[in-house]
């Protein structure tokens, strides 16, 4: 079976053609600065796959309701589209690229893969706020999680690399990049994770705010004055390294850290501090710590935000040998003694994306 694998991005629309070994036979990222790309360019495009037998759409949302992968049929968009005031930023656009997909490869089978799926079992105690009942049970007010898809490829490949079962394995993945969560992983599923009801909840991301006091955000509303859009605005688009350092680029702020920027050390500083501390509390969900695993765009190529964060955990047994630390392509990097195994992991949602779409259609990867 080769898949299509569809994730509309905030100014992209990114497709993987994936063949039956699950290698990518063709790549394209193609600009769609409303959120669709142009449609000629689509039909171009796709019109020169060759074959494709089904289509694998990333949807960042899937409520309270989609908590596994489904067939995409009418009654099930129009279930998506009820969503999207819960991603409202994201939402419409994954709905945009599988109608758009879906227009010009009519009639092959289209399978909705979800974010925030991964994360749809955890523990009550990890999942729900401490709010009135009457809110609870009125509205889905709960904590989703995102980046489940990675969150799931990772995990899983760490238990490859390390000819570890899935079962009894605690591990902890860090999903470092414009948006940035961490999972607490164990026996294959998530059992706690730093995303919650919105992406906003957690780590400091490239422009997002990460957790904050919600007081702070009642005491600028009511004594500032300041409208709820702009909050908003602020808190997703202003905030973060953007709103410490002045740049969302990581690899810009690690080298005016270097130059004695005082702007961009408190951007580390507080982005470690955030980091450490995330670690450190997935971890205790499981009673324990097997593996770190870093991953995404921060994860897998900023050398030092991995050792200065191993070097605030090693009271949980993580160890960063430099050496390896500096290394290319999927690898450990620990020291050979180190009690918790660390690693570095290529995101490829592509590839969970493509085992989801084959495992709800019937059809296993081939030689497996």
């Amino acid at each position: 079976m080769r898949v299509l694998v569809v994730n509309a991005g905030s100014s992209s629309l990114k497709l993987r053609l994936l063949d039956a070994t699950d290698q990518v036979v063709a790549a394209h990222d193609l600009p769609a600065p409303r959120g669709l790309a142009d449609a000629a360019t689509l039909t171009d495009v796709l019109g020169g796959l060759g074959q494709v037998d089904a289509v694998g759409h990333r949807i960042v949302h899937g409520g309270t309701e989609f908590i596994a992968p489904v067939i995409v049929d009418e009654g099930v968009v129009g279930k998506l589209r009820a969503l999207i005031d819960l991603a409202p930023l994201h939402q419409p656009k994954s709905l945009a690229a599988l109608d758009a997909v879906g227009r010009v490869l009519p009639g092959l089978p289209a399978v909705a893969c979800f974010d925030t799926a991964f994360h749809a079992q955890m523990p009550a105690a990890a999942a729900t706020y401490a709010l009135p009942p009457e809110w609870r049970t009125r509205w889905p007010l709960r904590r989703f999680g995102f980046h489940g898809l990675s969150h799931a490829y990772a995990s899983r490949r760490a238990a490859e690399l390390l000819g570890r079962s899935r079962k009894g394995f605690r591990v902890v993945t860090c999903h470092l990049g414009a948006g940035a969560s961490l999972a607490a992983v164990m026996d294959g599923h998530s059992v706690d994770t730093t995303m919650g009801f919105t992406p906003l909840e957690g780590l400091v991301m490239a422009t997002r705010s990460g957790s904050i006091d919600p007081g702070l955000v009642l005491w600028l509303e009511e004594h500032v004055g300041m409208p709820p859009a702009e909050l908003a605005a602020t808190l997703e688009h202003r905030s973060g390294l953007l709103g410490l350092a002045g740049t969302p680029e990581m690899p810009s702020i690690l080298a005016a850290e270097e130059e004695g920027q005082a702007e961009a050390q408190l951007a580390v500083a507080v982005y470690l501090h955030r980091l450490r501390a995330g670690v450190a509390a997935m971890a205790a969900a499981m009673d324990g710590l097997d593996a770190l695993v870093f991953t995404g765009g921060v994860g897998e190529n900023a050398a030092s935000i991995r050792q200065r964060s191993a070097d605030g955990l090693e009271f949980l047994g993580v160890k960063v040998d430099p050496a390896r630390n500096e290394d290319a392509g999927d690898r450990e990097i620990g020291t050979r003694n180190a009690r918790v195994r660390t690693l570095v992991i290529a995101a490829r949602e592509d590839l969970e994306i493509a085992r989801q779409v084959r495992e709800v259609l019937g059809r296993p990867r081939a030689g497996r």
